[in-house]
């Protein structure tokens, strides 16, 4: 097994954020969002198990795996304490990691996650687990983001170089598959509720108002603690699609 990968960035001194990518990404999904940062913040991505740099590395397979390892490999790093952001399966993860270490997460903020309800398209995801050049991944992240956007031609490149390299496509479709339990067609695992309105930290949700793949449960599907924001026009792909608006609710949570 390999070491999780790690990239770190912005200035050496303060509580830094970990970034944790959704189903199927690489960390630098966050290139946006860490670069409207700015220096203000440390911040820290984090290849999934199974996933890019991290293809490897122990705590591949589902959510519970990879919160367990991902936590295990912040505290390797020295990182006590650290503000938490994840989307997708990352948001998932990161919720995980808020449960097992509370003490840990100074806050959490979660984009359109996975396990919050049963709900999610997984007949796109099916596909975008097989999808392995730049015209197919293409496609699938035009069909999941808003009308319109245009993605950029080197996010698409990085993203087909990753799944061709030697068990790549293996990897994906193990993860695919731990995220549906009882089988696609009985919806995602999800985190019991109880649990997560115990939790203490301020934990902030953004989701896209036109979200196909995960769509929002609603303020009634979540814990009350949750301070929710719906963003209109937007689709599931938001650390590409809404990068400003991620960063203004971090700058929030983390008093920056």
């Amino acid at each position: 097994m390999s070491e999780l990968n790690f990239t770190a960035s912005g200035p050496a001194s303060g509580v830094p954020i970990v970034f944790l990518h959704g189903f199927g990404g690489l960390g630098s999904s966050w290139d946006a969002v860490i670069a409207a940062l700015g220096d203000r913040q440390p911040a820290v991505t984090v290849d999934l198990p199974g996933h890019g740099g991290s293809l490897h590395a122990e705590g591949r397979g589902g959510a519970g795996r990879m919160a367990k390892a991902i936590a295990a490999g912040l505290e390797g790093r020295g990182l006590a304490r650290f503000h938490l952001c994840g989307h997708s399966m990352g948001g998932a993860v990161a919720a995980l990691i808020a449960l097992r270490a509370p003490e840990r997460v100074a806050s959490l903020t979660l984009i359109a996650p996975g396990g919050m309800a049963p709900e999610i398209n997984a007949e796109l995801l099916g596909r975008y687990a097989q999808a392995e050049n730049e015209a197919e991944i293409r496609a699938l992240w035009t069909e999941m983001a808003a009308p319109g956007f245009d993605w950029p031609a080197d996010q698409i490149a990085a993203q087909a170089a990753a799944r061709r390299a030697p068990g790549a496509m293996a990897a994906l479709g193990e993860t695919y598959a731990s995220m549906f339990p009882a089988g696609p067609d009985q919806g995602q695992g999800v985190i019991p509720q109880a649990q997560l309105a115990a939790l203490d930290m301020p934990v902030a949700v953004i989701w896209g108002g036109d979200d196909h793949v995960v769509p929002c449960p609603g303020p009634a599907g979540l814990p009350a603690s949750f301070a929710l924001s719906l963003l209109p026009g937007h689709g599931h792909m938001l650390p590409e699609e809404a990068a400003g608006a991620i960063v203004r609710v971090l700058r929030h949570q983390t008093g920056g």
